[in-house]
């Protein structure tokens, strides 16, 4: 009913086409193939009519539209292309790489030959010539008398900066405002199909730029996003596609940020609040104090922000608030001066704000000169005093000692001469340690000159300023004491070691004529020892041990024997105290023994152990703990 050749309205009336047989490029030189300049590759598109082999076989070019029908058993679609070097040819189907199979065949001419047409064989069909500097690509319809078919894409594209853009229908597009829009549905399908459009599954009016399968958006906006369908509809029925437009709107600086308003009223009072901004603001605040800095941005979508000191992203211990879009320093001497910046990012752009930094610095500074250190003479110097201080202010000397201090110089002051005064010598040394003695010094009335020199003057001259000091005293009135020692007592003390002991004796402070005082008055003279190790007989003594007895078990892991150790004195060999022997280490008197694991599970306990003792000695012995055997 439908004849192949049909031509299909809104597909190849938007194909290059001429009105020759075969359009071939300008560029290409059929005569002299092998000398022709490299060119980039080109799809000769051909007009005539698909050709009916035979009642089953078609063979087409492209730039025409194939209908199946029922009695078809073979499309052979060709592909020719020119260039230099030679194109490389590839085959698509809605835009995916064909797979080739038993009913998929590449003719070795880069044909494609499709045995057995199904309906899922329906599609748009491309063929791509490619080579070294450049590409080429043409489609051709494959459909059935009846549901009509269009081209559709799954592609995601973004523009950041073209006024103008076209995509197929069925791609996702994201652009930037103003831009020119164009969404084409290309249609194939017999009989004709009719297109209609929507956005959001309204109806687009008339009002709207539509064209041969065109849509045109003109300077879009926010409120041209939406999802625009295609909708293709013929008697045998229909098909839609669609795709959604996204409008960018790149990040943009905004006067105020409201977040930042209420994050500074539940802050403490020392904190600081401040906005970024393209050209940059400042921020001058006190050592140890706190900030929140904002990044006032919009845009289209939400713009993602990254914050940066001196170029540098921040490390995740600083808190963020407010979506990122508030930097929360505690306490601003973690930084030196420097940049703050945020960065702000979508899809559409990005925008850099920055704010600078200033930290007031603690510092030294010459506050008063101290109180002279002479009325006269000639070392009257004052030192000026230093105070730490924060933009002028006075603050606690603490906060300014990681501050080197300034160099300071002494001032001179009351350089002149002063009056007359009486001057003394030291005192000599005593002529008696202990007991009383006496010492004597030099007076004399001088006068003290401002560059320094004394004068001598007369008795009466500082008579009249003050009374003349003594010039001899009484020394060392305390009484001469000594230490003294009773005799040393018995050697008996306890024993340190062998034939070794301590004995004792009492020391005392008196003085020369016997008298006992505090011992405090001869704690200036060496002490005698009150103390000393001795030989004595007593101390002789060493641990005995006597011989282990039997174990109390042959095997298992209960077994063990005792021995006697005493204390016994060397020379009569009688034991005496364990005292006397405590300077060196006691021997155990008592261990585990045979501790091996028994034969049988059997245990020798006490009795069966000793009635076996007894048989080996040759001893007469019970026969109530006989087993038997040992």
């Amino acid at each position: 009913e439908y004849p192949f050749h049909r031509r299909v309205s809104g597909f190849t009336s938007s194909l290059r086409t001429s009105s020759a047989e075969t359009f071939i490029p300008t560029s290409v030189d059929p005569s002299n193939g092998l000398h022709r300049p490299h060119q980039k590759p080109a799809i000769l598109r051909k007009i005539s009519a698909a050709q009916q082999v035979s009642a089953s076989e078609v063979v087409t070019h492209l730039g025409q539209t194939v209908v199946l029908a029922s009695g078809t058993l073979s499309v052979l679609l060709h592909c020719e292309a020119v260039g230099n070097p030679k194109p490389t040819i590839s085959w698509a189907k809605n835009g995916e790489e064909v797979k080739y199979n038993d009913r998929l065949l590449l003719q070795p001419d880069d044909s494609l030959q499709i045995l057995a047409p199904v309906e899922s064989d329906v599609g748009f069909y491309a063929c791509n010539a490619s080579n070294a500097l450049g590409s080429d690509s043409v489609s051709i319809a494959v459909t059935l008398a009846g549901k009509p078919l269009i081209k559709a894409s799954r592609a995601t594209m973004i523009n950041t900066e073209s006024p103008a853009v076209t995509v197929d229908i069925g791609s996702m597009l994201k652009t930037i405002q103003k831009a020119n829009v164009s969404i084409y549905c290309q249609v194939a399908g017999v009989p004709e199909a009719k297109v209609t459009w929507f956005k959001n599954k309204v109806k687009l009016s008339s009002t709207h730029h539509l064209r041969d399968g065109l849509l045109l958006l003109s300077n879009v906006s926010l409120s041209d996003q939406g999802l625009y369908s295609c909708k293709a509809a013929n008697l045998h029925g229909e098909v839609t596609e669609s795709s959604q437009l996204l409008v960018l709107e790149p990040p943009r600086p905004l006067p105020y940020l409201e977040d930042l308003t209420e994050v500074l009223s539940s802050a403490g009072p020392s904190t600081h609040s401040v906005l970024t901004s393209p050209s940059g603001t400042k921020l001058t605040v006190s050592p140890g104090s706190s900030a929140l800095i904002g990044c006032a941005v919009d845009g289209h979508p939400t713009p993602n922000i990254t914050w940066l000191y001196s170029g540098e992203p921040l490390s995740s211990r600083h808190q963020l608030l407010a979506a990122g879009r508030i930097l929360q320093i505690l306490n601003v001497s973690d930084f030196t001066d420097g940049e703050f910046s945020c960065l702000a990012q979508n899809e559409a752009g990005s925008l850099t704000q920055v704010m600078s930094l200033a930290i007031k610095e603690y510092r030294w500074s010459v506050d008063k000169l101290t109180a002279c250190s002479a009325s006269c003479g000639p070392r009257g110097l004052q030192l000026p005093q230093l105070r730490c201080s924060l933009d002028g202010a006075e603050v606690n000397a603490s906060y300014c000692r990681e501050t080197p201090k300034p160099s300071l110089q002494p001032i001179a002051c009351n350089r002149r001469d002063c009056p007359s005064r009486w001057m003394v010598t030291s005192w000599s040394p005593c002529t008696r340690s202990c007991g009383g003695g006496i010492q004597t010094r030099r007076v004399t009335c001088q006068r003290l000159t401002a560059k320094g020199s004394s004068v001598p003057m007369s008795n009466e001259a500082c008579a009249q300023a003050s009374k003349r000091p003594v010039d001899t005293q009484n020394c060392n009135r305390q009484p001469c004491v000594e230490w003294a020692a009773s005799s040393w007592g018995q050697c008996n003390g306890p024993c340190i070691g062998p034939r070794l002991a301590v004995q004792h004796r009492q020391i005392f402070c008196q003085t020369k004529d016997g008298t006992s005082v505090s011992s405090d008055q001869c704690i200036s003279l060496p002490r005698p020892l009150s103390t000393q190790n001795c030989w004595t007989d007593v101390c002789g003594v060493h641990w005995r041990v006597s011989l282990w007895t039997v174990c109390t078990a042959t095997c298992g892991n209960y077994g063990f024997q005792s021995r006697r150790v005493e204390c016994v004195h060397v020379r009569t060999n009688r034991p005496v105290m364990d005292y006397h022997c405590s300077w060196r280490p006691r021997p155990a008197n008592w261990q585990r023994c045979n501790i091996t694991p028994c034969e049988n599970g059997t245990l020798l306990g006490g009795g069966e152990a000793e009635w076996c003792r007894g048989r080996k000695e040759g001893r007469a012995v019970s026969q109530k703990h006989s087993t038997g055997s040992c």
